[in-house]
């Protein structure tokens, strides 16, 4: 992950399939301490296919992505591939990404104050 603007709280990461994208549960998932700049979240035991993942920075720490009274979200949040919002989400398949026999990294950016 980079862009992490602070390190409060945690970095949470999902590897979701087509089916569990966006969704609040996801097959695969793990979390780091947040800090300034570039986290790692290391996710094992997830199986070769095609997936995307979302993620997180859970500075208040209660699990779920803050938001403000419209519902935009106050946290930084980020997509596989740096898919980008255009009015909601982005779809799985501009996420998605293929995942190998080898052990797989991705890099993508959080992105705050939408």
């Amino acid at each position: 992950m980079t862009g992490v603007r602070n390190a409060q709280g945690q970095v949470r990461v999902a590897i979701c399939s087509r089916d569990r994208f966006l969704q609040p549960e996801c097959q695969h998932v793990g979390q780091a301490p947040a800090r300034t700049g570039d986290v790692t979240v290391r996710i094992q035991n997830v199986p070769p296919g095609t997936w995307a993942a979302q993620a997180f920075h859970d500075e208040d720490g209660d699990g779920r992505i803050g938001t403000n009274l419209l519902g935009l979200p106050t946290e930084g949040l980020g997509f596989s591939n740096d898919a980008r919002f255009r009015f909601g989400p982005p779809s799985f398949d501009d996420a998605a990404f293929q995942l190998g026999r080898a052990d797989g990294r991705i890099r993508f950016k959080l992105r705050y104050n939408f």
